[in-house]
């Protein structure tokens, strides 16, 4: 009885073993974690300062600053001068704006939004485009971004804190389309 309790559990252990082989075989270049994310080909980036088409003082400094910060902590790159660049990360700031969502009944404000759009171009030394928002090549188009941040003044929060929101914000949206698509 013992005997063909034994022999129904080896071919049943044997086709577990063939499975699970079958499985990893198929899996050999799946790679796993953070690096599979992002290109294998671009090991630097270049970021110069971001230009800025509105009238607010630093915002494309400020915009710099929090995508080289998020490059840095969140990615495989190394962030560069120009002549060492690998890939250049170059945007704008197209628009900003500021406007009042809620009054009191003595047109006191009592919420304000703030948003900003941006466009992004990221090229390898090439010139190629690095940077898609569709999975579809459309050509050499900049990638625009949008995002936006209410603050309540009486609440002693100010505008530079909600912009400071809106960049990072924006900061982390920049580096996840840095992203490769699946």
């Amino acid at each position: 009885m013992s005997r063909n309790r034994c022999t129904r559990i080896r071919p049943a252990a044997l086709l577990v073993v063939l499975a699970i082989l079958a499985a990893a075989g198929g899996c050999a270049s799946y790679q796993v974690g953070y690096p599979s994310l992002f290109r294998p080909d671009v090991r630097t980036v270049h970021v110069p300062v971001f230009e800025s088409d509105s009238f607010r003082r630093n915002l494309g400094e400020r915009l710099t600053e929090a995508v080289v910060k998020e490059i840095e902590s969140r990615t495989p790159y190394k962030v560069v001068g120009s002549t060492d660049a690998d890939s250049i990360l170059s945007g704008r700031v197209v628009a900003e704006r500021k406007r009042a969502v809620a009054e009191n009944r003595n047109d006191d404000v009592r919420d304000i939004e703030t948003d900003m759009t941006v466009e992004v171009r990221w090229t390898s030394r090439r010139g190629e485009m690095l940077m898609q928002r569709s999975s579809m090549p459309l050509g050499p188009l900049n990638v625009t971004i949008s995002e936006s941040s209410q603050f309540f003044p009486e609440a002693g929060q100010s505008l530079e804190v909600a912009q400071q929101h809106v960049i990072d914000q924006l900061a982390r949206e920049i580096v996840g389309q840095m992203e490769v698509w699946w």
